[in-house]
């Protein structure tokens, strides 16, 4: 039985037309890329960040789906989108996702969001995201991930 927070994962997989991807909570943390690489057995290049960025002057939120190997390169990826990114605090990540840092899934979040995605992930048969919580993960093909959130392929770096 999934946690309330992993369980609300599984079924937005499944609203989207993606119940055959599981959800799995692990025993271990996967809450930062190393430790979820580990848990899964997988290179940290094939886990999926899930990162919030908040516009400078909309005050949008902007999700940026990014190779675990790579860093973003705020200032680049802001002239790209048309504004100034700022790192976004911890409870208006929860307050616009339903999630925390650590857990933040692709999908099924609180308030719609726009998908950037790193084409680093493309490279991958595999890849893995975050399910709701620091230990619950879900593996999909990039080409899935894209389908899924309706994302934007761009370079975050």
């Amino acid at each position: 039985m999934l946690s309330s927070s992993a369980q609300k994962v599984q079924d937005a997989l499944h609203e989207r037309g993606f119940g055959e991807l599981r959800v799995v909570e692990m025993p271990a943390s996967t809450r930062t890329a190393q430790e979820a690489a580990e848990a899964v057995g997988c290179s940290v290049g094939q886990i999926v960040k899930s990162l919030i960025f908040r516009g400078a002057e909309s005050g949008r939120p902007y999700l940026l789906l990014v190779s675990g190997s790579n860093r973003v390169d705020e200032a680049r990826v802001g002239e790209r989108l048309g504004e100034r990114l700022e790192r976004a605090r911890p409870e208006w990540v929860r307050e616009v996702t339903g999630f925390a840092i650590g857990g933040v899934p692709p999908v099924g979040h609180a308030t719609p969001l726009e998908a950037l995605i790193d084409p680093d992930l493309l490279q991958y048969e595999q890849v893995w995201a975050a399910a709701g919580t620091p230990n619950a993960v879900f593996a999909l093909s990039p080409q899935q991930l894209v389908a899924l959130t309706g994302g934007r392929v761009m370079a975050v770096n």
